[in-house]
């Protein structure tokens, strides 16, 4: 019998030549329809003709969804929330997550975010657009002034908050640096943290002794403001916050105090409402420097990303051990 399945993502998918060899991985096995449905009424007709779909977190596919499609035996999602974990092992599916697959982006973003707030190489080049910049080499009160507010990453204490597959790709990555690496995450075993050269610390301590705080823990209702009003107020002044995780995880009425009294400086790629509102007073602020949530996006991660769910869906038809199975045992890793 031929097998149907359904890849439900965005349009930008299937117009980005680079994908497009990975979608004809199936077409020998399968017939596939593309769809970039975003509501359950729009993708139930295509999800009931289907025995796999491939997608994102959304539409969430519901009890009531999943009892309409009989057929269905299969789900993979780049990124899953473990309410749709629920539903969808509760219906029986074989379900399979790539998200792991990002960890190398996001990690790399991290860097990248943690070396501009050091040096303000951001500052920098708006400075060359309005033609604005002090140059080192013509000695003045005011190049020195500016110098001696960057900062190196060399030798400083970096703090990192959720020690999955990205703190850990961070902490690899970190290794050059030499740094004073600490770790918070109740979940982890020591030895991974020593692994990796961190300290596994208590939060407060963590935030307090941190130069650099990095967040990329899951975000559910049991790290919802994780970093609290009072983590945020024993943050040294000075200290940078990077956050490609999720907004939820800080308070950010405290956070936007302190970062109004210029005492702190952010780095953010997620905020609590997305699109960032265009009255936002992030956006004013020059302390606080934003990406639109593209820290996973790069093309190299989403060819991993559709790859390891295909080879798990090969692997579900072949009656094969998958690599990227989701289980009861990985919900607290998972994103409400």
């Amino acid at each position: 019998m031929n097998k149907k399945v359904l890849i439900n993502l965005p349009g930008s998918f299937f117009k980005t030549p680079e994908l497009n060899s990975i979608f004809r991985r199936l077409s020998g096995t399968a017939t596939i329809r593309k769809r970039s449905h975003n509501t359950p009424e729009e993708i139930q007709k295509d999800l009931a003709w289907a025995d796999a779909v491939l997608m994102w977190a959304w539409p969430e596919l519901g009890p009531d969804l999943l009892a309409q499609c009989p057929r269905l035996k299969f789900a993979g999602h780049l990124n899953v929330t473990r309410p749709s974990a629920e539903f969808e092992l509760q219906h029986g599916l074989a379900l399979s997550e790539s998200r792991h697959g990002f960890s190398p982006a996001v990690a790399e973003m991290a860097l990248t975010l943690i070396l501009d707030g050091l040096r303000r190489t951001t500052d920098y080049h708006a400075a060359f657009r309005t033609g604005k910049e002090v140059w080192e080499s013509r000695v003045s009160d005011q190049a020195l002034i500016t110098s001696v507010r960057d900062r190196q990453l060399t030798g400083r204490s970096v703090g990192i908050v959720g020690f999955g597959g990205i703190g850990q790709r961070l902490a690899e990555l970190l290794g050059p640096f030499n740094t004073d690496l600490r770790t918070y995450d109740p979940f982890l075993p020591e030895s991974v943290a020593k692994k990796h050269g961190a300290k596994l610390v208590g939060l407060m301590e963590l935030v307090r002794k941190s130069d650099v705080i990095f967040l990329c823990a899951a975000c559910n209702s049991g790290t919802s403001h994780l970093v609290s009003a009072k983590h945020v107020a024993a943050m040294k002044k000075g200290t940078l916050l990077v956050n490609v995780g999720r907004s939820a995880l800080v308070d950010m009425d405290a956070l936007m105090t302190r970062l109004k009294n210029e005492e702190l400086v952010a780095m953010l790629d997620v905020f609590d409402k997305e699109p960032l509102q265009k009255g936002s007073p992030l956006r004013k602020m020059k302390n606080a420097y934003l990406t639109p949530h593209v820290a996973g996006s790069t093309r190299e991660s989403l060819q991993t990303v559709l790859n390891m769910l295909i080879d798990d869906l090969e692997a579900h038809w072949a009656g094969k051990k998958r690599k990227h199975a989701v289980t009861q045992k990985q919900f607290h890793c998972l994103s409400n």
